[in-house]
């Protein structure tokens, strides 16, 4: 018996997205599917404590070895596709389809001379239409019940049309006007067969032209006064809708259709199928790959398209393939894949419609594989092992870095110029070791000198804390203080660790920089080294040219995400001082004026500057401000210095004098 907690997702793993799910064991078999309304809140369900489930749920959980789930858009998807896959892998754990080992169809037998509409199980008949399958039989025959009232085909068994011809006398159906009853001649077998085509028609997807000819007549009925024929019209169209909501499809006219979506990075990238097959999912494919060449999507997409087709033929090529991008040259691949298929196929991207919202789909799956992907890899210890040891090879180091800090710069346009500076211990990020650092001595877009001094100012507090233990809150150079996210216990870590290796976001320059404020403190034994963004070169200080690690390394991998994570921190904080940049200023120096009123000032004024040219009597129509308030603000306003740029809240860009 499987412990469940063996295989259960970490958190974070599974989306909030309706979706399908399948519980695999030991083999690789799938031996449940399901669907949900929200993945995360279903699957969490199933790894509770094993004392609160259903003994069924909890021999399956323990059963099974291994969970996957796939993100859909809407609940209806997630029912087709969980339909598709019960009766494809026929899991063990899904009980309500074992007894007979088939699911159920709406059949219309037109290899009969009076067609008949019937609920079909087990193999397929020879001239006989099929539509689902249906996950209930319940669900046929409500559908069927809607669309007798337009379609008045025949439901009847062999012999009770046989018994009702001989005593001349329809079934109930046909007297409650569900049936067009052929049995008695009200119509012909041409007639009958017809309407039994109409039904196919509908059925398949083609169902505009039913109900416009039926909102047609139910007008012209209600023009003539035939207000009784319009009603029933009226309640025909009513009926053939619900019926449509009923045999909801993923692409409503039947497609044969895979669709493929990629999401990549620098490094990686995920390839996702959705093989459609009669307007449903029939099946889902899918696969991480390293970008071991300078390859766009277009690329990606003709890799793909030749892994998918190069050994299929016929009707295992589809009429349409729908991608996010066109190989290039597009006219070749085309033509490769018309020979395949001996017949023409559709290569293009989907631009409006059902098939564009399937594709974002499609897509969304891509991207949520990639993210589990990337987590699993960076998770898992032999892997974080193999990258310490290649970054050490790759930099000449003695040992592999146990302990990597990556900095970075960011400003905007030269001002509010900030620094990030991240922690990985063992190849895991060290969020509670993060730092931030102000740069108030200078202004302008000169990362260089910026670098060096942030590596400095690390450094430096490393060395007194070597030394002594002192106060936790010091002026660094020009008055910044390094601002330490809180702790558990409320206690800020001090610069008492030092690590093996520093990152810096930049080429050679910043290289240079960093290694210069270690070499003027005498620290000697931290290596430092540089991630470019451009091509992902690593630099060295004193070198001329990068160390170029493969693209498939787990050192180049382990070095981007430490690059990013610090590109990351240092914007969030540099977005946010912005942010703050309109709240602080004259209103804060107003006696009385607590938060709530500032904001509903900036509010109602949006932004600093109008407040500024505001007379006392337009301050006063700021809900909450009286006018001795109202007094105060104007005279703590004139006597201010002037505002800073309006910053937009929302993007965080200065605003001009029109946009404010």
């Amino acid at each position: 018996m499987a412990d469940p907690s063996s295989y259960r997702p970490k958190p974070g793993q599974i989306p909030d997205s309706p979706g399908v799910y399948r519980f695999r064991d030991e083999h690789g078999r799938v031996i449940y599917v399901g669907k949900a309304k929200s993945l995360r809140q279903r699957l969490s369900s199933y790894f509770q404590d094993l004392a609160g489930l259903h003994p069924r749920t909890r021999t399956m959980v323990t059963t099974a070895a291994s969970v996957e789930w796939t993100v859909v858009s809407t609940e209806v998807e997630a029912l087709q596709l969980e339909y598709s896959w019960i009766k494809e892998y026929d899991p063990r754990f899904n009980v309500k389809y074992r007894d007979d080992k088939s699911y159920p169809s709406l059949a219309v037998t037109l290899n009969e001379e009076f067609p008949r509409v019937q609920v079909m199980r087990g193999p397929k008949k020879k001239g006989v239409r099929y539509f689902g399958p249906y996950a209930h039989a319940w669900a046929i025959r409500e559908t069927v019940d809607l669309m007798l009232r337009v379609f008045p085909v025949r439901t009847c068994s062999a012999g009770v049309f046989k018994r009702s011809a001989q005593i001349g006398r329809p079934c109930l159906l046909g007297y409650i006007g569900k049936c067009s009853a052929p049995c008695v001649g009200r119509v012909s077998a041409e007639e009958h067969r017809e309407l039994a085509e109409e039904f196919c028609d509908f059925m398949a997807g083609r169902t505009g032209a039913y109900i416009r000819r039926l909102e047609q007549g139910m007008h012209d009925a209600a023009e003539e006064m035939e207000y009784e024929k319009a009603a029933r019209l009226r309640d025909d169209i009513e009926a053939l809708r619900r019926a449509m909501e009923k045999n909801a499809v993923v692409l409503a006219d039947a497609t044969d259709a895979d669709l493929i979506a990629v999401a990549e990075d620098e490094l990686e990238a995920a390839v996702q199928i959705f093989h459609v097959r009669g307007g449903r999912v029939r099946g889902q494919r899918g696969w991480v790959t390293d970008k071991v060449e300078a390859v766009d999507t277009a690329g990606l997409v003709e890799h793909a398209l030749q892994q998918l087709y190069g050994e299929e033929s016929g009707d295992a090529v589809p009429k349409e393939v729908l991608v996010p991008a066109l190989p290039e040259p597009v006219e070749p691949v085309a033509q490769w894949l018309g020979e395949r298929r001996g017949a023409r196929v559709d290569l293009r991207i989907p631009q409006r419609g059902d098939k564009k919202d399937l594709m974002a789909t499609v897509q969304r799956n891509a991207q949520q594989a990639l993210v589990l992907h990337k987590t699993k890899r960076a998770s898992d210890l032999t892997t974080r092992s193999r990258a310490l040891e290649e970054i050490a090879e790759a930099l000449g180091l003695d040992s592999a870095p146990l302990r990597v800090e990556c900095f970075d710069i960011s400003h905007l346009q030269g001002q509010d110029v900030v620094a990030s500076m991240v922690v990985f211990e063992d190849g895991l990020a060290r969020k509670s070791e993060y730092r931030r650092f102000q740069i108030k001595g200078f202004e302008g877009q000169d990362d260089v000198r910026s670098m060096h001094e942030v590596v400095g100012r690390r450094f430096r507090r490393y060395l007194r804390e070597k030394m002594k233990t002192g106060e936790w809150a010091e002026e660094a150079p020009g008055g910044e203080i390094e601002e330490p996210l809180p702790e558990d216990d409320g206690r800020p870590k001090r610069f008492a660790y030092p690590p093996q290796l520093v990152v810096v976001d930049g080429g050679k320059p910043q290289v240079a920089a960093a290694k210069r404020a270690l070499d003027e403190l005498g620290v000697t034994d931290v290596a430092v080294c540089g991630l470019a963004k451009r091509l992902e070169e690593v630099w060295l200080p004193d070198e001329d040219d990068p160390v170029v690690l493969p693209r498939t390394s787990e050192g180049l991998y382990l070095l981007q995400r430490v690059r990013d994570e610090a590109h990351r921190f240092a914007i969030s904080y540099q977005r946010g001082k912005r942010t703050k940049a309109l709240r602080a200023g004259p209103l804060d120096a107003v006696p009385g004026l607590g938060e709530t009123r500032k904001q509903a000032l900036l509010k109602h004024f949006g932004s600093l500057k109008r407040l500024r040219a505001a007379t006392v009597e337009q301050i006063c129509e700021t809900p909450g401000i009286g006018r001795k308030t109202a007094e105060t603000i104007a005279a703590a306003l004139a006597g201010a210095a002037p505002a800073a740029p309006a910053v937009n809240m929302a993007t965080g860009e200065i605003m001009d004098d029109a946009e404010e």
